[in-house]
């Protein structure tokens, strides 16, 4: 016989669920950052995984918690989509670097540092937004930030189209051209997954505001 405890649950508990997950993506982002001004070794790539296990563990964590919990302080919905948007962005992290370190020698001149700083600065943004969600919903704090990550991703935006630029000016190896242009594709989808989890949390402050 299932007791009222265990029927209503704590639904405060996704506040600190969904923290752990923008916390988990932030770290990735400074892990590929160490991975890229350093000679890549297995054990930064073991701490990259190890981030995106963490955040495969909260991904499924949160959604068995969505089914074991009959009362949850945000709306289902915005629980899985939030969820589901944090859960990207280490996993496209990991993409980028082992794509980066199986051609580090055909592209090891080519710096992407400055790239992969304006997408940690995204996540700790982000990390923010989340962290507001259990204190209040301050829309306008909120908004703040949302803006702050648009910002973030029209300046890394600009950044990549120079790389672009100079692939397509001055590149002469049509595979190290490839390998480049895909690098360049997944670095830019990251930061745009940090301004799409962006959205989600400000979508909910100002439905609960």
């Amino acid at each position: 016989m299932f007791s009222l405890q265990t029927i209503f649950g704590k639904g405060d508990k996704f506040y600190g669920l969904l923290e752990a997950s923008a916390e988990s993506a932030r770290l990735s982002a400074s892990v590929l950052i160490e991975i890229l001004s350093t000679p890549a070794t297995q054990q930064f790539l073991e701490k990259l995984k190890q981030a995106r296990r963490q955040e495969k563990e909260l991904f499924a964590q949160i959604s068995e918690e969505l089914v074991n919990t009959f009362v949850t302080v945000l709306d289902r919905e915005d629980i899985e989509a939030l969820n589901g948007a944090l859960y990207k962005i280490p996993k496209i992290i990991e993409k980028f670097a082992e794509r980066y370190t199986l051609a580090l020698e055909r592209i090891g001149d080519v710096n992407f540092v400055s790239r992969a700083e304006m997408l940690e600065q995204a996540c700790i943004v982000l990390e923010q937004m989340v962290g507001l969600l259990r204190k209040g919903m301050d829309l306008d704090k909120i908004k703040k930030l949302n803006d702050q990550l648009k910002a973030i991703e029209a300046k890394a935006d600009l950044h990549i189209l120079e790389l672009y630029r100079d692939a397509y000016t001055n590149e002469t190896d049509p595979i190290r051209y490839l390998v480049k242009m895909d690098l360049f594709e997944i670095l830019e989808k990251a930061i745009e997954r940090c301004r799409n989890a962006g959205n989600v949390v400000y979508h909910i402050a100002l439905k609960n505001s």
